[in-house]
């Protein structure tokens, strides 16, 4: 059976986000998916949030050394959910960034290239990639099923995705078998 494509959009400013993309992140090694981090800009959905520059950071960071997308967005939500700071300016984007491991070339590297069309159009289209889905909110995670989209709103529809893949959900936490010698 081939792999199942699922796609998670999120935002760091979404705590239901950090849930779906930490379980994801789990079940990745347990279920027949290739997993694809798809970051987006909840403000571009929702009108309501200041995550713009978090986001196209994070957005810099997947087009040129997305090996580190997955340690950078899980320090934007422990600073922001776990110890209650700022996402937003400059400092915080070069504390996360150096907790995630970045250099600091590669940290300003990064941050020159937040303002560049470039990361502001990818973010824009994948925003709009969401919105076309029919995101509403985030996360939004589509796995692409007999070569149609299924859109799953919520951490909570993590269940009904392993339904729609063939997958048996483990709960939240589940345990890797370990490999027999």
């Amino acid at each position: 059976m081939s792999r199942v494509v699922v796609e998670l959009f999120y935002d760091v400013v979404s705590p239901y986000s950090w849930l779906g993309f930490e379980v994801l992140c789990r079940y990745q090694h347990v279920w027949n998916i290739d997993l694809r981090f798809r970051p987006a800009f909840l403000g571009g959905i929702m009108q309501s949030t200041d995550t713009l520059g978090a986001m196209r950071f994070i957005t810099a960071i997947d087009m040129t050394q997305p090996k580190y997308l997955e340690p950078l967005s899980r320090e934007f939500w422990l600073r922001f959910w776990s110890q209650h700071e700022d996402v937003s300016q400059v400092e915080s984007i070069l504390a996360v960034a150096e907790k995630a491991g970045l250099s600091s070339e590669l940290t300003q590297k990064l941050l020159e290239m937040t303002s560049s069309p470039a990361v502001k159009n990818r973010l824009k289209e994948t925003t709009e990639e969401a919105v076309k889905y029919g995101a509403f909110g985030m996360p939004a995670v589509v796995a692409h099923v007999n070569g149609k989209p299924q859109l799953f709103f919520g951490s909570d529809r993590l269940e009904l995705l392993a339904s729609i893949i063939g997958e048996k959900w483990l709960g939240p936490v589940p345990s890797v078998p370990s490999p027999k010698m």
